[in-house]
């Protein structure tokens, strides 16, 4: 398939930022377990329990995650959003 070197950037992560992402995202939306996203995304079950819950408490304790864009203060522009379907 013409789209498989896009779907590894999404399903095999290189870079540790989007590799947590993408494994925290698994969780979240897709509804995986800790336990299913710490294999998928090549975490030990006790570390990927340790970064979900510090997600938990920077969200609940209004700290942006670490990969969240800088906030407008910071000095550089909010990315726009992606332009809807026409």
């Amino acid at each position: 398939m013409a789209d498989d070197p896009c779907r590894d950037f999404f399903l095999r992560p290189t870079c540790a930022a989007q590799r947590q992402y993408e494994a925290l995202r698994c969780v979240f939306l897709e509804g995986c377990s800790q336990r299913q996203a710490a294999q998928r995304f090549g975490y030990s079950y006790d570390a990927f329990r340790q970064l979900v819950h510090q997600f938990r408490s920077a969200c609940g304790g209004g700290r942006p995650p670490p990969f969240s864009p800088p906030s407008a203060g910071a000095g550089r522009a909010p990315v726009p959003p992606l332009p809807g379907p026409r």
